[in-house]
């Protein structure tokens, strides 16, 4: 989420939100009470920038943790919820978006409704699952539920061809994992091992809530743990699945049956909805195999609890308080630290934002997004890339072969700001007041459907894998293009009454991220086409290789909790983004600041606020738990060492805050990255 960026005079203007606005009308951006100003900045900076804000915002029951992000996104929400309830309490024309929208959040708030059905919801295909009479019947039965949203055994999903990215194309990947990760199941150190306790004894209660004896419940959980395990035996590990070329395995359908034959691959194609399929990418091999094994070798009947618990487990969420409440106090309390459930509202304004998002996210930008703020966004995007351009051509480590193809790879990065031109069409989704978990499963398989029409057809570059209303922002390496929904557009990233230190240290980064995010170990595998191809000059990958290796092993030191060290491999592709964004983007503020040049404000210098915009984007609270989790599983590092782990490798964070060489975060320079 980071860039750099260059600004000529005419930019700098129009970033000045229009020519005639005096430069003193803009502020210098900084919340000086989120600010801790006893501690030292080459001590921790983390808590000098974050602080006050930290105290501020101590941890409510219901968030393991809470940030800027968080706290965005729980602004975001309260407008969400205004747009919605104002359509919920008014009627609508049968198969409007007004009418789906208002009819979705009714059924997910009628908790009277929900407490009286319990689990009878899902008691058909329970049923369904438990009449299943032998195994040549898995194939398509495992195909119709992931249709409808389930996730047992492997994934299946339709994206662009990695190696032909103008095309769509069926892949599969590795899935059926209720706990993510394959350590959960694996690791033996005493955490893990007390997960792994409690998540059996989790899945026992909830197979008794939804109608099972405590014998029958108790040994379903043991079939369900016996399948789990196996499924982690064969899955690649999360830094495995960071490489593109390892996870590229192209082959016709005849291929696969031959390869992994234990599945009939037609029937369960067929049962999915895709006729006539030719040819797929397989992700990973061995879990695929896996698979196949467990459907011949492990009895039907244990086969059978696992695809229940797949069911109830997806649909928990959806049914009685009983039923959400041990979900609930598995997942979120002993997995992740919570302390209380979210209100139901906010539960339902996120069901109805995640299966309407594009309806939602054009009301929200109607109320919520000026064109003012697109356009000036627009500008920073052009002077970042520009600053990236004059990066890459001053990098010493880098043949000037590699140079012009990383130039013609950045030229050709697709912006996209805001929301989209074209507006998703909900008209074939039906919603209707009949059940929460039925309007869920109908979406689902809504959902699934769209995705699988694009089987074999051309790339829709304009979509978007966002909705305007996220918090968040993205680089795709198959399109070659990055991403800033109207969401993120807010303080503390993006302030239009903020002069440029606060802008290029906020959304500024934001951006060279996102555009370093073309450049870093996984993204730099792309071409400028968005292809899976080697560009780089063998010479110039292996020096690259060298210098991502000082940030592996930096943050691979560091100590997260007393026992856990932080992931340097699994967090290298957002950790160089960090670092590409800081450089990148303060390059283009040198130049905006050439151009227009700034005053101290409240004591600060314009580079320190800067530095201060940029961490006050990670401040947050988190629960060890959480951090646990985070650790096993983020492929971005946490907050504090996003501040504390990458600025040390920032020259001009040391001459900005006087960090000397007797200060806790002093890098000596040979062991500062130097990327891009």
């Amino acid at each position: 989420m980071k860039k750099r960026v260059y600004v000529s005079c005419i930019a700098v203007a129009m970033m000045m939100v229009g020519c005639n606005e005096k430069k003193a009308a803009l502020t210098g951006g900084i919340d000086l009470s989120n600010l801790d100003t006893t501690a030292l900045p080459g001590a921790d900076f983390y808590r000098y920038a974050c602080g006050g804000w930290m105290k501020k915002h101590p941890l409510a029951d219901e968030y393991s943790r809470f940030g800027s992000f968080d706290q965005l996104a729980e602004d975001n929400r309260v407008r969400l919820k205004e747009l919605i309830e104002s359509l919920a309490s008014g009627e609508a024309a049968e198969g409007t978006e007004a009418q789906k929208i208002g009819d979705l959040y009714s059924v997910a708030m009628d908790s009277v409704k929900l407490n009286q059905e319990g689990a009878t919801p899902i008691r058909p295909l329970l049923e369904q699952i438990a009449a299943l009479r032998e195994k040549g019947e898995l194939p398509a039965f495992v195909a119709r539920l992931r249709r409808a949203g389930f996730s047992p055994y492997f994934a299946v999903y339709v994206g662009a061809d990695a190696k032909n990215s103008e095309m769509n194309i069926v892949n599969t990947y590795q899935d059926g994992l209720s706990l993510g990760e394959r350590e959960y199941y694996l690791d033996r150190d005493e955490h893990t091992l007390k997960i792994r306790e409690a998540f059996q004894a989790h899945v026992a209660k909830m197979f008794q809530l939804v109608g099972f004896s405590v014998e029958e419940a108790a040994g379903a959980a043991m079939n369900v743990m016996a399948i789990e395990i196996r499924l982690a035996n064969a899955a690649k590990s999360a830094v495995e699945l960071r490489d593109p070329q390892a996870n590229y395995n192209k082959m016709t359908v005849e291929e696969l049956q031959r390869a992994v034959p234990g599945i009939d691959w037609n029937l369960y194609f067929s049962a999915l909805g895709l006729s006539g399929l030719q040819e797929v990418n397989v992700g990973q091999p061995a879990a695929l195999r896996e698979v196949a094994a467990i459907f011949n070798e492990v009895e039907l009947s244990v086969q059978k609890s696992y695809l229940q618990w797949k069911v109830i487990d997806a649909a928990a969420t959806c049914l009685s308080d009983a039923i959400y409440a041990q979900n609930f106090d598995f997942y979120e309390k002993t997995l992740s630290g919570k302390q209380e459930a979210q209100p139901r509202w906010k539960r339902s304004v996120s069901t109805v934002n995640g299966i309407l998002g594009e309806i939602v996210g054009k009301l929200y930008v109607e109320k919520h997004f000026p064109a003012a703020a697109k356009e000036r966004m627009i500008s920073l995007v052009e002077n970042l890339r520009t600053a990236l351009g004059e990066r890459i051509r001053g990098v010493r480590w880098m043949s000037d072969e590699t140079k012009e193809r990383a130039l013609e790879k950045l030229a050709a990065i697709r912006v996209k700001v805001g929301y989209p031109d074209t507006w998703r069409d909900y008209s074939r989704l039906e919603i209707r007041k009949d059940s929460y978990w039925e309007n869920v499963m109908r979406a689902s398989i809504f959902e699934y459907d769209y995705m699988l029409s694009k089987a074999g057809q051309p790339v829709d570059k304009e979509e978007w894998l966002m909705t305007p209303q996220t918090v968040n922002a993205y680089y795709n390496p198959t399109t070659n293009e990055i991403c800033f929904p109207a969401g993120i557009l807010q303080y503390p990233f993006f302030d239009m009454k903020a002069d440029d230190a606060f802008n290029y240290g906020a959304i500024g980064v934001v951006i060279g991220h996102e555009m370093t995010h073309g450049f870093d170990d996984q993204g730099r595998q792309f071409d400028k086409e968005g292809n899976l191809k080697e560009w780089w000059t063998a010479d110039d990958a292996a020096r690259f290789e060298e210098r991502a290796r000082v940030l592996v092993d930096h943050f691979n030191a560091i100590e997260v909790l007393p026992d856990l060290q932080a992931n340097g491999e699994l967090t290298l592709g957002e950790n160089i983004a960090d670092f590409g964004g800081i450089q990148v983007a303060y390059t283009a503020f040198q130049h905006a600041m050439s151009a227009a040049p700034l005053d101290d404000v409240e004591g600060f210098t314009p580079v320190q606020r800067f530095f201060l915009a940029y961490a006050a984007l990670w401040a947050a609270n988190i629960r060890d738990e959480q951090i646990r989790v985070l650790t096993r599983s983020d492929p971005h590092s946490l907050g504090r060492w996003r501040v504390n782990g990458t600025l040390p490798h920032i020259p001009a964070w040391y001459e900005a805050f006087h960090v000397t060489s007797d200060s806790p975060l002093y890098l000596p320079e040979e062991r500062r990255a130097e990327i891009w």
